[in-house]
């Protein structure tokens, strides 16, 4: 039977600020965006408003009917696309103000030319939660997660469940066993980050900002 995920939340996002409970601060996928494994607030920085185009910011688009149809997209359609066009990553930065020294970031996303703009919205009603935003370094838009909870509540079950297949299952596994070290807190301890690290470096094969032996060594340097 297809899973379906509830689309009743969409009043959440309403002009471009969503109460999402899990993270408070910068709005998802802004260059600005809060330090989502960071419960203490441990590293806090000023928000800034960056150019964010939320499923509800008009009254049109809170009638809830799907670009492609009045149902919800078929959940075999979404892995399918997230299979050609989804990333899951970890991302790190480099943080003297917490006490590990490093910040972990896993997020969710996927791109699509400014055309299938009103899909990446169906995308966003069909999870019910993330934010799209323009990507300006390639002229594409994005719809992305990196909130903990909801990748752990909405987005990992529905591919745990319509299963990835090639290179992009074995990502997916990676990013499904860092999620779950960070919510079980191992992200708080050295030995937990520097596994976090191993795996992210073993999954994601592009250019990364820090190589790993980098991130490595600042995780030995810090004290405690």
């Amino acid at each position: 039977m297809p899973c379906h995920f509830a689309r009743s939340g969409a009043h959440r996002l309403i002009s471009g600020k969503p109460s999402l409970s899990s993270t408070a601060g910068n709005p998802e996928g802004s260059p600005s965006d809060p330090v989502t494994t960071d419960p203490k607030g441990e590293a806090r920085r000023s928000a800034v408003q960056p150019q964010i185009d939320a499923t509800c910011n008009t009254p049109a688009l809170t009638q809830g009917n799907a670009a492609y149809g009045e149902q919800s997209l078929d959940p075999w359609y979404v892995t399918g696309l997230a299979e050609g066009e989804g990333c899951f990553c970890v991302s790190f930065a480099l943080r003297a103000k917490l006490r590990t020294g490093l910040e972990v970031r896993p997020s969710f996303s996927l791109s699509l030319n400014e055309k299938d703009r009103v899909l990446l919205r169906d995308l966003q009603a069909f999870f019910d939660c993330g934010w799209i935003r323009e990507s300006r370094s390639d002229r594409t838009f994005k719809y992305e997660v990196r909130s903990i909870g909801d990748l752990l509540e909405r987005v990992l079950p529905h591919f745990e469940r319509f299963r990835l297949s090639g290179r992009k299952a074995r990502s997916f596994s990676g990013f499904l066993r860092v999620c779950r070290m960070i919510e079980q807190g191992d992200h708080r301890e050295r030995a937990g980050l520097e596994e976090i690290v191993g795996i992210a470096y073993e999954m994601n094969l592009g250019k990364r900002r820090h190589p790993q032996a980098v991130l490595l060594r600042a995780l030995r340097e810090v004290k405690g």
